[in-house]
């Protein structure tokens, strides 16, 4: 799939929580795919490039793969710049330092089984922050998934504090994404995808440079971590958020975000066989009630109804079908 062959819709607005569509299936699965074989990609990058030459690339890359597409450049409205920046800072810059620095201290596929919590952060976030009604049940959902969360950690975090280290970290990076993933929703409504995804990996790559600059001295050279961080940064950021974008404005920020329950699948069978990393069963039961948890605790998107006479504001899950 290129960043050209996800066409707009031709068929008008359509409500976010209608049943996915075909092309809504395939946006959903090329991005699991991708994003599930990242954490191998950074891995095969630590062989020779320092963890900040390895984000630096990435989003250098990924930033320029957008910003070299044909189309629109948009203005941002002076009372969205300060959500465009928290979106670069919150889904790019802290998470793609994060992983790479993570992955020093525990496997590609302990790293991925991780990543399948940001469901439950999306959810809890979607309700304390912007405007969700919880019920019972996603409360039952979001407990569920935090006993996951325990039960993926212990094994690696009781290997020793180096371990524990990369678990605190890859939990970090998804308490992000949770927080980010709900920023970008009435985001992409308004601006569209390619454009906004463009201005925030354009702006990420500026927060990431200085740690990236400082590394460089330790890096070295060689052909698989160069092809594994290429692929990474064209393929695993510039067109993996363009697709990202596409679904969020399309069915919602909660539904987007049910991608990770593929992403620890794909990490953990690349993981295993392609780097023979071994993942403890405790692991893989907590991967099992992370998924449940999130499948609970993100039903159903109820919007608290607004004030009389209040000005509808399209939060998450709300917009329209993407336009790249």
């Amino acid at each position: 799939m290129s960043a050209t062959s996800v066409p707009p819709p031709t068929d008008g607005p359509r409500a976010t929580g209608h049943a996915f569509a075909p092309v809504d299936w395939a946006l959903f699965a090329g991005i699991a795919g991708i994003w599930g074989a990242s954490f191998l990609f950074i891995a095969i990058g630590l062989e020779a490039f320092s963890p900040g030459v390895v984000t630096l690339l990435r989003v250098g890359l990924g930033a320029l793969t957008l910003n070299l597409l044909p189309g629109p450049r948009i203005r941002v409205d002076p009372a969205d710049r300060l959500r465009v920046v928290a979106l670069s800072v919150l889904w790019v810059g802290i998470p793609f330092t994060l992983f790479p620095i993570a992955e020093q201290h525990i496997t590609s596929a302990v790293t991925g089984l991780l990543n399948g919590a940001m469901p439950l952060f999306t959810a809890l976030f979607a309700a304390l922050f912007f405007g969700t009604r919880t019920s019972g049940v996603q409360l039952v959902g979001v407990g569920v998934g935090f006993l996951g969360v325990v039960a993926i950690s212990i094994p690696s975090a009781g290997e020793g504090s180096s371990e524990a280290w990369g678990v605190a970290l890859v939990v970090l990076a998804t308490v992000c994404y949770g927080l980010a993933i709900n920023i970008a929703a009435p985001l992409q409504a308004r601006y569209g995808s390619r454009p906004l995804m463009a201005r925030m990996l354009l702006l990420a790559t500026l927060w990431t440079l200085p740690y990236g600059l400082v590394g460089i001295p330790s890096s070295s050279l060689a052909l698989a971590p160069v092809v594994a961080v290429a692929v990474l940064g064209l393929v695993g950021t510039g067109l993996a958020f363009l697709i990202m974008g596409t679904l969020v404005g399309r069915v919602g920020s909660t539904r987007a975000s049910f991608i990770t329950y593929l992403i620890p699948v794909v990490a953990l069978v690349l993981g295993v066989v392609v780097q023979d990393e071994e993942v403890a069963p405790l692991a893989l039961l907590g991967v099992v009630l992370v998924i449940g948890g999130a499948l609970l605790a993100s039903r159903a998107e109820r919007p608290r109804p607004a004030p009389p006479g209040a000005p509808h504001d399209g939060g998450p899950g709300a917009g329209h079908p993407a336009r790249p």
